[in-house]
């Protein structure tokens, strides 16, 4: 039986780690799901795994430090480090094991539907033939076998590199011999077996690139026998240590991102059959103790099994999905900003195309009458056309500034590059704060319009990016609202030159007013339940950790606040709890689409959804970091037309979703929601993948085509 949580207990707070991983099973769990098409579940597969190595890489890496460091940092929720990780081995241990379990399950139906992923003893004789002279073609050139002995430095096993070890004959004096063998990264993990005399071209034989090496290792080193193998993996502590005196953050990480390829080892996963000699070598030359080995019986790095999705079999995938384009922006014949300019538009990705974004700043490059350009960067895709109109307006002699954020993780080397091209054209690069990292997702254009100067701002709650927004759900606010252009200035004036703003008209901020204006209105909220009035917060995150924050809901809650929070990942705060989260729902969405959006709304004296609400759409998840320690903003939804979609289309159908929702309890377990009996299934992605958004509708909406109305069941 669980004690339930007391106020000022340390128990009030779900561990912020063992959270993640529950956030991170109910991705595991959509690979077991037979609603999908087979390869999508082998994608749920992938991508969980290569969560979890991202999770060892930073989250994990940071206690290991702790320990290391002999610092004494307990969790919100009374944890020490090591306590922690004993919590968190127990689970990534049950995590691996389903991980494997789910493989072995897709792999018996993918051969059913044609697609083998081989073992060595499956392959016949015209494979070993043709995969004989691939190894020699295409691979043998690429590998360098290392012998383990004094004379040979261990080499350095690049983070997530798979590698060999093997133990070897000498045929001539029959001395045994170690080598050691990294597989290059260039590589593809999963070879795809010659096909052209296969009755169906469907069909699919794959094996992995280990195995062909193994089977060739004699050819690669001649006069040896190969006695014994084993096939490891290793994933290093990647968190980047930045030193805030740096004057020069461009070289600063430059420097430090190859510091991350060397980072200590963290995990180090050897297959299951490898000999416990050789196992003993790893330890040692890796320098890794053995309680942070992992012993993997099936596929060592499941994470690469994302090439296999990509094979070619679009008939067990997703049915395509064509984004929409915004039919306001096509009554103007393209022109985004007069569409702009007649009224505020919201452009809800994926359903409605990343386009739109693009177009913005490709009209800004090319139209004479746009006199400047200033734009956040956090991450964006290797060939971004964003980066492109940048460059291409910076070449047009227009006055562009771009706010480029260097401590993006996993990004920092990408955003360098984007950097160098950028100023070699012309462009005002800077790269924010030293001690924040600058997350808002702002972009303004000023065109020279008669006799004044117009500001037109595009405000999203992701990144500018035009690969993630095909799967990531988001928000992109186009306006001309001269109050929030005014706002938009001052904050690049914030983040280009430390001019911190006095007062913002409609816009707050992190780290300086996002916070209190938060705490404002759930305090409103709080009042009108006292008043007896109607009493309501609806936020969509992804994820909630701020202490602070948990307790202002709780204390909500206790007033009679009914607070319905959708988070994707990780939840700290408790819901259900008597006496204390009475009034609080959580829930989670994991389907076809990332949910990535952040809006937050307040009832203003009514009962969600009201049509005089408070709603408002922000970079910033309820994290100490990205409200004490980044440049976020949060921006008010005040069109009429934008309010409605925002909160009553938007919202309703992530609270009315019973087919891919999660309903978490107040010992932070997840359970899957389902269609009560009698009730209709509702999917929030395939809704909006068939209605149009209110906002976009242009012409389409006088002629009477609108969406169907949302009704909200009881929640």
């Amino acid at each position: 039986m669980t004690t339930e949580p007391e106020k000022n207990s340390a128990s009030r707070f779900n561990n912020r780690e063992l959270s993640w991983l529950e956030f991170n099973n109910r991705v595991l769990d959509e690979a077991f799901n037979s609603a999908h098409p087979l390869l999508e579940r082998l994608h749920f597969l992938a991508i969980s795994a290569a969560n979890l190595d991202e999770f060892y890489m930073v989250r994990i890496g940071g206690l290991y430090g702790q320990i290391y460091s002999q610092v004494d940092i307990l969790s919100d929720d009374g944890l020490t480090a090591e306590q922690q990780l004993e919590k968190i081995n127990i689970k990534t241990a049950k995590m691996m094991e389903r991980q494997q379990k789910a493989w072995q399950e897709i792999r018996k139906e993918l051969e059913g539907a044609g697609i083998h992923v081989c073992r060595t003893s499956e392959l016949i004789k015209s494979d070993i033939a043709w995969l004989r002279d691939f190894f020699q073609n295409m691979i043998l050139p690429l590998l360098t076998p290392i012998a383990i002995d004094p004379a040979h430095p261990f080499p350095l096993i690049p983070n997530k590199g798979i590698a060999l070890i093997l133990e070897m004959q000498e045929n001539a004096t029959g001395e045994i011999m170690r080598h050691l063998i990294a597989i290059p990264s260039s590589v593809e993990r999963f070879v795809l077996l010659n096909n052209k005399d296969a009755d169906d071209p469907g069909k699919k034989r794959f094996i992995q690139i280990e195995r062909v090496v193994l089977l060739f290792a004699e050819e690669l080193l001649p006069g040896f026998t190969l006695k014994s193998s084993g096939v490891f993996r290793v994933i290093r502590n990647s968190e980047i240590e930045f030193d805030d005196r740096a004057e020069d953050l461009l070289r600063t990480y430059e420097h430090t991102i190859k510091k991350r390829r060397m980072g200590h080892v963290i995990r180090l996963g050897i297959h299951s059959d490898t000999s416990e000699s050789l196992r003993g070598i790893l330890r040692t030359q890796i320098r890794v103790d053995e309680k942070y080995v992992h012993s993997v019986r099936g596929i060592n790095g499941l994470s690469d099994l994302r090439e296999i999705v990509n094979c070619g079999r679009n008939d067990l995938r997703y049915p395509p999905y064509a984004a929409r384009h915004s039919e306001r922006i096509i009554d103007f014949k393209g022109d985004i900003f007069a569409a702009i300019s007649k009224k505020d538009l919201i452009i809800h990705h994926p359903y409605e195309s990343f386009d739109a974004v693009v177009v913005f700043l490709l009209q800004a490059a090319k139209d004479p009458a746009v006199v400047a350009i200033k734009q956040t960067l956090y991450r964006t895709s290797a060939h971004s056309p964003i980066v492109q109109a940048l460059i291409e307006a910076a070449s047009a002699g227009k006055a562009v500034t771009v706010m480029i954020e260097l401590k993006a993780r996993f990004d920092e080397e990408a955003n360098i590059t984007i950097s160098r091209a950028l100023e070699g054209a012309g462009a005002q690069v800077v790269y924010g704060f030293t001690d924040l990292k600058t997350h808002a997702k702002l972009s303004m254009v000023v065109r020279r319009e008669q006799s004044e100067l117009k500001s037109y701002t595009h405000i999203g709650t992701g990144n500018y990016h035009p690969q993630t927004a095909k799967v990531y759900t988001d928000l992109s606010l186009f306006t001309a609202n001269a109050a929030i252009g005014r706002d938009v200035a001052a904050m690049f004036n914030y983040m280009t030159g430390y001019a911190e703003p006095r007062a913002m008209e409609k816009i707050a901020f992190a780290p300086i007013t996002l916070r209190q204006k938060l705490y404002e209105l759930i305090d409103a909220e709080i009042a009108h339940a006292k008043n007896g009035k109607p009493a309501s917060i609806w936020a969509k995150l992804n994820s909630l950790v701020d202490p602070d924050m948990i307790d202002k809901l709780y204390e909500a809650s206790s007033a009679g606040v009914e607070i319905m929070l959708v988070v994707r990942g990780i939840c700290c705060l408790k819901p259900n709890v008597p006496g204390l989260s009475d009034r609080i729902t959580v829930r989670s969405i994991v389907g076809r689409f990332l949910e990535h959006s952040r809006i937050v709304c307040f009832g203003n004296g009514e009962a969600l959804p009201g049509t005089h609400a408070n709603v408002f759409i922000t970079s910033a998840d309820w994290m100490q970091r990205n409200l004490d320690r980044r440049i976020e903003i949060m921006a008010p939804i005040e069109n009429s037309t934008v309010h409605e979609q925002v909160l009553n289309q938007i919202m309703v159908a992530n609270i009315k979703d019973n087919t891919q929702s999660w309903e978490m309890d107040m010992n932070g377990s997840y359970r899957r929601i389902t269609p009560a009996v009698g009730e209709e299934a509702f999917s929030a992605h395939e809704y909006f993948m068939k209605n149009p958004s209110l906002s976009g509708r242009g012409s389409a909406m006088l002629e009477g085509i609108k969406p169907p109305d949302l009704k909200l069941r009881d929640v």
